[in-house]
């Protein structure tokens, strides 16, 4: 049957500002319980990032928003060092998950709303910081809209999807796209320990959402697409580099090989590959601390005689990717610099020679 539309799903809005600051879903609890963090400091969004309280595209959200709590603590400052104070709570939100670019862009987006605004303190300061955590918002949103499209076109009626873990923006648009396109998708899900984010938030959200899900654990992926039993590999990327390198969740590269292997077309969702990014090298990969991966919700799973290791994330070259879907469309993985090209064709369309 085809995906059923239905309300929008949880993580959809799982990061608020109010009054009293930042309220941020726990998703180290969701879905067996609804509990939501307050942060009323962007020192204390920046903690809640790091232990893991939001996720996925949860921790683009929740940058926007305390980025305006910085602005609230600078208010009573002179402009000049309360434009400095945003630019050290930048600094330590952009530090707090180094991998994944969204909280710079995050960062940059607020700070060139106050820029614009020209030197300013008080209600202003905190007026403009607003309003760039709502351009912020509104342009992640779009953009993970238009990407959603463009990969809905590249699954084919009754799609057998398998992804690991999954930046649930992407994930929402993609299975509303298939939704207008009146398509029959279903989905192979991995566990994605440590955490357990495509069990607990992937899954779970394509559960809301009415799609056909199945969950296997890390290890099963290289067997189903070896059976056949899978169309498309489908993930989020956590940055891409202009050379076509896809840095994602550690396990990525694992089943992009296997992908590769069977003959299996592997897509990669990103907004925008990175130019700040040239080449892998460029892109500092997280390390955790390795006592991460010796437990699972909290329980221990193995004992004090072992230690463990995690790489957070891993990097798939450009030759197991099949495509790069972006909010521009999708491109091979060797003709990233065509984004940038299409995006000067529609300035000079705008503006003329």
């Amino acid at each position: 049957m085809a995906v059923r539309q239905t309300v929008e799903p949880t993580l959809a809005r799982s990061v608020r500002l109010d009054d009293g600051g930042v309220l941020i879903l726990d998703r180290r609890r969701f879905p067996f319980e609804r509990v939501w963090v307050r942060c009323a400091t962007a020192e204390d969004v920046a903690v809640a990032i790091e232990d893991m309280v939001t996720q996925s595209s949860g921790p683009y959200f929740a940058a926007l928003f305390a980025m305006v709590l910085a602005a609230r603590d600078a208010a009573n400052l002179p402009p000049a060092d309360a434009r400095a104070a945003l630019d050290r709570a930048g600094a330590r939100l952009i530090a707090s998950r180094s991998t994944n670019n969204h909280l710079r862009k995050a960062v940059a987006v607020v700070l060139a709303e106050v820029d614009a605004a020209g030197p300013v303190a008080g209600a202003d300061l905190v007026a403009a910081a607003a309003r760039g955590a709502a351009v912020g918002d509104e342009r992640y949103r779009s953009a993970s809209r238009a990407l959603g499209e463009h990969s809905a076109k590249l699954l084919p009626d009754g799609a057998r999807v398998l992804t690991h873990c999954w930046a649930d923006a992407y994930l929402i648009e993609t299975v509303a796209a298939v939704s207008r396109l009146g398509k029959r998708v279903s989905f192979f899900c991995t566990e994605t320990r440590p955490y357990l984010q495509g069990a607990r938030l992937t899954a779970e959200t394509l559960a809301e959402m009415g799609v056909d899900t199945t969950l296997i654990t890390d290890g099963m992926g290289a067997a189903v697409l070896g059976a056949g039993e899978v169309d498309v590999l489908l993930t989020a990327a956590d940055r891409v580099t202009m050379d076509g390198h896809v840095v994602n969740k550690v396990g990525t590269l694992g089943l992009a090989i296997a992908a590769h292997a069977f003959g299996v077309p592997f897509h990669a969702q990103v907004q925008a590959p990175d130019p700040a990014a040239p080449t892998a090298a460029d892109v500092p990969i997280e390390h955790r601390a390795g006592d991460e991966v010796l437990h699972t919700l909290g329980v221990r799973t193995a004992s004090d005689k072992v230690r463990g290791h995690y790489p957070a994330f891993d990097v798939t070259p450009p030759r197991f990717v099949t495509t790069i879907v972006t909010d521009r469309g999708p491109f091979a993985p060797d003709a990233l610099a065509d984004y940038q090209c299409f995006q000067d064709r529609q300035d000079y369309r705008r503006e003329g020679p």
